[in-house]
């Protein structure tokens, strides 16, 4: 069996600014603070002789090169990404970064915030603009019904609120 897979397409080219934050704060991390301790700890390893049975200087080199493609894929990727700061001018619709609500036909509400690919995280209701979902709301208004699929198949709802400031919890 191949190991080819297919590039990805490339997902949409903006962020939030709060997104852009998040992402700048973790190339800080890797590179000012974690990549320091690792070559550190690398170059007490190698004054220890032997390295093809050292592991603090193989997983260290391991680590090392994990942080670098990291940083590097972050670098070039906020290069090209497009800080939306500015609300719609009409926000009664969905555009991006908008907090929608969203309710099923059992009555269950749910409420998301349409972000870039590089920023979204189900488990904060963050739903990149890419997803179904995200493509079948941008654009609507509350009130409107809007159907999307599911691997489970098509799913009805209908939106509740749509609001461009963060929900009061």
């Amino acid at each position: 069996m191949s190991r080819y897979r297919p590039p990805r397409p490339k997902g949409s080219f903006y962020i939030t600014p709060e997104g852009e934050k998040a992402m700048r704060d973790e190339v800080f991390q890797l590179w000012k603070i974690e990549r320091p301790q690792v070559t550190s700890v690398v170059h007490e390893a190698a004054k220890n002789g032997d390295r093809s049975e050292n592991g603090d200087y193989i997983y260290g080199k391991k680590r090392l090169r994990e942080i670098d493609s990291r940083v590097r894929f972050l670098t070039n990727r906020l290069e090209n990404l497009k800080v939306i700061h500015d609300k719609p001018s009409d926000q009664s619709k969905v555009f991006f970064g908008a907090w929608v609500t969203v309710e099923d036909e059992q009555g269950k509400e749910n409420t998301y915030r349409i972000v870039g690919p590089d920023e979204f995280d189900l488990s904060q209701n963050k739903l990149s603009m890419d997803s179904p979902l995200a493509r079948a709301l941008l654009g609507k208004s509350i009130d409107d019904e809007v159907i999307f699929k599911t691997p489970e198949g098509e799913r009805d709802l209908y939106i509740v609120a749509v609001s461009y400031t963060p929900p009061q919890s």
